[in-house]
């Protein structure tokens, strides 16, 4: 651990530091980068927006996994672990092929609507969120589906003896309950959205550049190791902090679930 993990990260914190000595510059001169800045925010508008849209769409497959019954939910659960078994970089280059402007989806849509629609889905924001959902959609599923299939099968039949109806027991138990898979999933996937070099520099356009991508760019065109080193560190800083924060939410989980 010392030799492959803490001593890189030690070379480049000192990195950041150093110019000719101890000198806090480097991050002096990244706050009042536009372009930091101005990436940063590309950052976390991305990551957040990429979270949401794996929210919006893991959830009720989250809910369909835990009404089946054991044997298909593991079937089902192989086809939402399916992208762990490719490489980010070969399904990069296949949604190129399926969502590029002479790929499948508006070669369909051409057909259908007579060549009237074309949608740019690709090397723009819409195409680095497509390619962040393919990879963020299992971690934001199996978080989710973890909270669901702990919630006692009791509470629902006593809402349904009650009464209550599928949306009030949506609003009422379900949800509620799911509610630490959700935040947990949600800091999953902004952690790992932060950090994504691959998916925006490939799916991308010129105004989607991440903060690895300016690492990149620093250390590959201006050669500027101090600046790569800093923006580097403050990009470990917020995915430290996010992690940090993941662990108190399990833990929070953790209790409220030993109390029940």
């Amino acid at each position: 651990m010392a030799a492959i993990l803490l001593y890189p990260l030690g070379v480049i914190v000192w990195t950041s530091v150093n110019n000719g000595g101890f000198t806090l510059s480097a991050y002096a001169d990244l706050a009042q980068s536009t372009l930091f800045l101005k990436v940063l925010r590309n950052t976390f508008e991305i990551a957040i927006g990429g979270t949401l849209m794996s929210l919006v769409i893991g959830y009720p497959v989250a809910m369909h996994l835990a009404a089946q019954p054991p044997t298909r939910r593991t079937a089902y659960l192989i086809m939402v672990m399916l992208p762990f078994w490719t490489s980010i970089l070969v399904k990069s280059f296949a949604l190129v092929a399926v969502f590029g402007n002479q790929g499948l989806v508006n070669q369909l849509l051409g057909f259908l609507s007579g060549g009237a629609i074309k949608l740019p889905m690709m090397f723009n924001r819409v195409g680095v969120i497509l390619g962040m959902l393919n990879f963020l959609l299992p971690f934001m599923i199996l978080s989710i589906l973890g909270s669901l299939l702990s919630i006692d099968r009791r509470l629902i039949l006593a809402a349904e003896t009650m009464g209550a109806g599928p949306l009030r027991i949506f609003w009422r138990i379900t949800l509620p309950l799911s509610m630490p898979g959700m935040i947990a999933g949600i800091l999953i996937n902004v952690t790992l959205s932060i950090g994504m070099y691959i998916t925006p520099a490939l799916l991308g356009g010129r105004q989607d550049m991440m903060v690895a991508n300016l690492v990149d760019f620093y250390t590959r065109q201006t050669l500027d190791w101090t600046a790569a080193s800093a923006s580097a560190v403050v990009l470990l800083v917020l995915s430290g902090l996010l992690v940090a924060l993941l662990g108190r939410v399990r833990g929070a989980a953790g209790l409220s679930g030993a109390g029940a």
